[in-house]
């Protein structure tokens, strides 16, 4: 009798609450990264679930950066990988330096004029930490709600990378070249 009402005081509930446990154990919001969302660079709504199986590279995006010619190495490094395996997806922000003031269409037009760029391009978001901070960047940025690291974005053409079980990776600064080892070697794994 005494386990059974010492097993009772470890749950406190009544019959109109939902039971909780009463230890200060910490909650963990991880949740998926196949349970994500993102509206493409055309509007159209796109599920993080069609990832499965595959290598992710995230970029934060802007055209009037100093880091704006990556977009060519982020198109090289996606013409030479397996992209049944590995893609990229661009978020164009203009949270750092106001460097991404355009609308999504003219977005699209200076990516393809000047760059050729044919991976996905998303919609514009938010990506520092904030109320407004799209939850894809959420994801990104908080171990708990990833389950491995707190990262900051700190400019534009900041990148993270995702493995193939949705994983997260690693997160890189914008000097990190798409053409450098580190990216080459992920994207073109096996």
């Amino acid at each position: 009798m005494k386990f059974l009402s010492v097993l009772l005081g470890l749950v406190s509930c009544s019959s109109s609450q939902q039971c909780t446990p009463t230890s200060s154990a910490p909650s963990e919001t991880i949740f998926s990264f196949y349970d994500l969302k993102a509206t493409t660079i055309d509007g159209e709504v796109f599920d993080f679930a069609s990832l499965r199986g595959k290598r992710v590279l995230i970029v934060n995006t802007a055209s009037e950066c100093g880091f704006t010619p990556q977009y060519k190495e982020l198109q090289a490094l996606w013409e030479s990988c397996d992209t049944s395996k590995f893609i990229i997806l661009g978020f164009p922000s203009n949270d750092f330096g106001a460097q991404e003031p355009g609308t999504e269409k003219e977005v699209s037009a200076f990516c393809q004029k000047n760059y050729g760029v044919t991976f996905l391009m998303m919609s514009k978001v938010v990506t520092k930490k904030g109320p407004d901070q799209h939850p894809v960047y959420q994801w990104l940025t908080s171990k708990e709600k990833n389950g491995t690291s707190n990262a900051v974005v700190r400019w534009n053409f900041h990148k993270f990378l995702i493995d193939e079980k949705g994983q997260w990776v690693s997160s890189l600064l914008s000097v990190s070249s798409p053409s450098g080892r580190k990216i080459r070697s992920f994207a073109a794994k096996k």
